[in-house]
């Protein structure tokens, strides 16, 4: 298992909770807007920190901080993530996975063993524009399995009973508001739904492969028309990370 990053104290990553937060390497989506880029397109190349420091750490803390967010990276694709997420969990901590959703049989195990409390999982765009903004080709056998993959994790997360968000990171570049009318029917229903705003970093994917691709966040009226759409189908939808 390969740790690239490990944020020690977030109020932000597991709501509800204080909490700590594990990065690792590696997705298999390619979204041009990603923030944490460097772990997509390179994950070899960037810093591990040993498993026994973390643990360590989150024993030592124990008691004190209460939840663990493990992002990436997407990391349901770590055949390790069951033994790691077990040795988190008999330090009494609870678990938040971020996903995004290409692995519902990860998704799925997880859950029936127990090991996770908490899923945020990202819904990229619509269906009809998902392979643009999750830096896919539109026409290929292996999008068409991730949709699939993807729309059954999004089934699984509505219907067994675990806690759970969706999530959007708004482009004004990539989203529009036919994408929101189509996501609301996708996902009509769903407990709690958030629009995050996009936010530059020095480590967009996009940016990584070629600097003169840029992306903006949307103005916030229409991140309200946007939520005024989804809210005819789903009863909590908010607005996530306006400055």
């Amino acid at each position: 298992m390969n740790i690239h990053g490990f944020l020690t104290l977030t109020l932000l990553d597991y709501p509800g909770h204080l909490g700590a937060t594990i990065f690792l390497g590696a997705c298999n989506l390619r979204c041009p807007f990603c923030q944490n880029g460097n772990l997509v397109l390179s994950p070899e190349k960037e810093p591990c920190i040993p498993k026994e420091e973390v643990l360590a750490y989150l024993k030592k803390r124990s008691g004190i901080l209460e939840g663990v967010c493990i992002s990436g990276g997407e990391p349901t694709l770590c055949r390790e993530l069951p033994e790691f997420i077990t040795q988190i969990k008999r330090l009494g901590y609870l678990v938040k996975l971020d996903t995004n959703g290409t692995n519902p049989e990860m998704i799925q195990k997880l859950h029936r063993q127990r090991l996770i409390d908490y899923v945020a999982m990202d819904i990229k765009s619509s269906l009809s524009h998902y392979a643009a903004a999750a830096g896919l080709p539109s026409d290929s056998p292996q999008t068409a399995c991730f949709l699939q993959n993807i729309d059954t994790s999004r089934e699984y997360l509505m219907t067994s009973g675990i806690d759970y968000e969706f999530r959007t990171t708004v482009v004004h570049e990539l989203h529009t508001k036919e994408d929101f009318i189509e996501i609301g029917q996708w996902i009509a229903g769903c407990r709690r739904y958030y629009l995050q705003v996009y936010q530059k970093s020095e480590n967009i994917l996009s940016s990584l492969k070629n600097n003169d691709i840029t992306f903006h966040a949307p103005s916030l009226d229409t991140l309200t028309l946007y939520q005024n759409i989804l809210k005819k189908t789903i009863p909590t939808v908010e607005l996530r990370g306006l400055s």
